[in-house]
């Protein structure tokens, strides 16, 4: 069974940093890592892209000890995101379909072939930028430094009061860098009249033992003049390829057919620039194990973003 990198081990540390209750397990025919998480209605288990199983029969027996698990912890739902796009045909009476946490369709670039072939299957106009970036004055270094993810908060922050968006706190992000499968790219410039430099583009990455994830990015209106975000992309894929990767996910799209109005239209256009294939999964359900309680958490959710919405 596939295992991705939110139900590893590595993502078992993660939540430890960040201070979460998780619990991970792995049966005869199935693997999950679940995160507790507490809200004023009740708790909840929460499987990232889990539970990991490979039919109709493993996911029930991953669901049994789930169950014994929410038990323990009074959970009153258990949301699970299966890899499956079929899970709907099985899904138990109690699930219920909810917002998508992850992305339920993602692009996904295989990395197979040799480096020619690879850059073969690149889109020609970004290899043009990559290949001329130096000599516009445009640099790319990679670090590990924790202290450095200032600068993707800082091009996220910009991005957000210009869309209204949320971003994920410095201290989020910091923590994530600290963990040994992050890389924070960084992309500057150095104005060739007076010689000042700037970062204007930044990206986050995960990799586990076969993909490169394109977590995190932004750029500044700077970095649109100069492409920095197709020029770092061509970076991070040839990297990923040199680390004998096989593939790069680029974390989410728009789902098929969607309305040019979209939010992800415009990235999801540029992702598919990109000679890959989509890769669907079921989306998120909740499975409900106490009817009562589920319902005063979604009328309490509702009325956070309420709030929300008035502040």
């Amino acid at each position: 069974m596939k295992i991705p990198i939110t139900q590893s081990k590595d993502w078992y540390k993660l939540q430890q940093d960040f201070g979460e209750r998780s619990l991970i397990e792995t049966g005869d025919d199935y693997h999950y890592l679940a995160i507790v998480k507490r809200t004023p209605a009740g708790n909840y288990l929460y499987c990232p892209y889990g539970p990991c199983y490979d039919n109709q029969t493993s996911f029930m027996n991953a669901l049994s000890s789930l169950r014994k698990h929410a038990k323990d912890h009074h959970a009153i739902f258990v949301r699970v995101e299966p890899q499956d796009p079929d899970f709907y045909k099985y899904a138990p009476n109690n699930a219920k379909k909810t917002t998508d946490l992850n992305p339920k369709e993602t692009w996904v670039l295989p990395l197979e072939g040799s480096d020619e072939e690879l850059k073969a299957r690149l889109p020609s106009r970004l290899l043009r930028y990559y290949k001329s970036a130096p000599n516009k004055g445009v640099t790319i270094t990679k670090t590990h430094n924790p202290e450095e993810i200032k600068q993707l908060v800082a091009l996220q922050s910009a991005l957000a009061k210009e869309k209204g968006i949320s971003i994920y706190p410095e201290s989020y992000l910091k923590t994530e860098l600290k963990q040994p499968f992050a890389t924070l790219y960084l992309v500057d410039y150095t104005n060739p009249e007076n010689k000042s430099k700037e970062t204007v583009a930044a990206g986050l990455v995960f990799d586990d033992k076969t993909t490169r994830y394109n977590i995190q990015g932004a750029q500044s209106d700077q970095g649109k003049k100069l492409h920095a975000t197709g020029i770092l992309t061509i970076q991070l894929i040839l990297d990923a390829k040199s680390k004998q990767l096989k593939n790069f996910d680029f974390w989410g799209v728009a789902p098929e057919g969607s309305s040019p109005n979209h939010p992800w239209a415009g990235f999801t256009s540029f992702k598919k620039t990109f000679q890959g294939y989509e890769k669907d999964y079921a989306g998120t359900y909740d499975i409900v194990l106490n009817p009562t309680k589920y319902k005063i958490y979604q009328l309490t959710r509702r009325l956070n973003r309420i709030l929300r919405r008035i502040k």
